[in-house]
């Protein structure tokens, strides 16, 4: 029997795809590798969303070469997809394909294993695709379950390749989301992460929206918590708010997709919003849940960024007051529009901005932080941080931790009330109330 070993690059849905592909070879009678030491083939999970992402990819695959040479690599996911003609040239791998029918994947190592052939196999999109679903249930060791029900996107944003790595929109069908949920709460998750490539467009096929599905997972017997993956702002409407405030599993953390708090920014970037109609919806959010936190994804020097649109979505960013933000510098995609404008902003630049604007959100954390402390809040112990303290989520994404000195038994999937006494600059520090 052979062994392997996976390598993931990319977002939650690459995440969870990988453990989908994991149990397709694990009912090949695969055996997996904790370690590269002993392993026979590895899966490089590949991401395209940005240049670097590519670059390491590749440098995994060739460095993973280098160590193993006897070893079957494969290389799949959105590079290869987005990115045929380039993926297809990197020879140190002996499979190569896309985020398409990769149920496939055990069959071609067996191959690979005998002839040891290049193989590259990666179907096209036809923008008239089902919802692939190779998972019966991805098993992980952990407490947070993602659960991806959304794949594909139709916004084609500037400076976006994920439509073309993708495909188009599509939704998992409802019975097999409940499905799935059923078969991950009898396993003894407790929470469930709903992710996609453009969840907030999920159902639209179906006559559905994204709230159908948090509803279905929320009725399941054993599942305690449904969280949901990044949104577009554009996509939640005032009945979709009202809804979920209703589902006491619903956890409030709304990851909500800005990219720039310039309108002329989002203009050029293609985006659907701007950033009035973004603090439009960040006040209804917290009206309708006083607890809930933000979180987002920042982009900076984009091109023909300004400076003074540059300060336009600093500004913003300290009005929305998120509770965490990931800040990432441009990078050109070759095959999307923005790769050709005019006045590419230069990398000092880039580097620069993207320095002020982290500056900026290691503020806004340090003080969304303090500003739960005094609160009670569940939490959902996940792990032991080595043999000093407990440490868990709470509804709001916050890490908490709470010392192991007058309790040393494992707490791990287990909910439990905790008072938060301190704020750190990325978790809290509290006890547990006495029941």
């Amino acid at each position: 029997m052979y062994k392997i070993f996976f390598i993931t690059f990319g977002c939650k849905v690459s995440q969870y795809e990988t453990e989908c592909i994991r149990n397709c070879f694990i009912k090949q009678n695969f055996i997996l590798s904790e370690t590269e030491d002993d392993a026979d083939v590895f899966v490089v999970n590949s991401c395209t969303v940005t240049g670097s992402g590519d670059s390491k990819s590749l440098y995994a695959v060739r460095k993973l070469r280098r160590d193993h040479p006897d070893s079957v690599i494969v290389l799949t996911g959105c590079l290869p997809q987005a990115a045929p003609e380039t993926a297809g040239k990197c020879m140190e791998a002996d499979i190569i394909t896309g985020t398409k029918e990769r149920e496939k994947l055990p069959g071609l190592v067996l191959q690979a294993m005998e002839n040891r052939n290049h193989i590259v196999e990666i179907p096209e999109y036809t923008g008239n695709d089902a919802f692939e679903n190779i998972s019966d249930g991805c098993i992980s060791g952990r407490t947070r379950a993602f659960l991806k029900i959304q794949d594909g996107c139709n916004c084609f944003c500037s400076y976006c390749i994920i439509p073309y790595a993708r495909g188009r929109c599509r939704s998992k069908p409802m019975e097999s989301i409940i499905k799935e949920a059923k078969l991950l709460a009898g396993t003894g998750h407790k929470e469930i992460v709903l992710v996609g490539i453009n969840l907030a467009f999920y159902g639209l096929e179906y006559g559905l929206r994204l709230v159908d599905a948090v509803e279905e997972c929320c009725k399941i017997d054993g599942i305690e918590r449904v969280r949901l993956g990044s949104l577009e702002p554009e996509m939640i409407s005032n009945d979709d708010l009202i809804r979920l405030s209703r589902l006491p599993e619903f956890c409030p953390q709304f990851h909500l997709s800005l990219q720039s708090g310039s309108r002329r920014t989002l203009q050029r970037m293609h985006r659907k919003y701007n950033p009035e109609e973004y603090m439009t919806l960040v006040k209804k959010i917290r009206y309708i849940f006083p607890d809930a936190a933000f979180t987002t994804d920042v982009m900076v020097g984009f091109p023909q960024e300004t400076e003074e649109e540059f300060a336009e979505s600093m500004a913003f960013v300290e009005e929305v007051g998120f509770a965490k933000i990931h800040v990432f510098q441009y990078s050109p995609r070759n095959g999307t529009i923005a790769a050709q404008l005019n006045n590419q902003v230069p990398k000092n630049i880039k580097a620069e901005r993207a320095e002020r604007m982290k500056a900026l959100g290691e503020k806004l954390q340090k003080k969304y932080m303090q500003s739960l402390v005094g609160k009670t809040v569940p939490v959902l112990f996940e792990r032991e941080n080595s043999d000093e303290f407990h440490q868990g989520h709470a509804p709001d994404y916050t890490v908490i931790k709470i010392s192991r000195k007058n309790s040393k038994k494992s707490l791990r999937n287990c909910i439990f009330y905790v008072t938060i006494e301190e704020a750190h600059n990325n978790c809290c520090y509290g006890s547990i109330c006495e029941p």
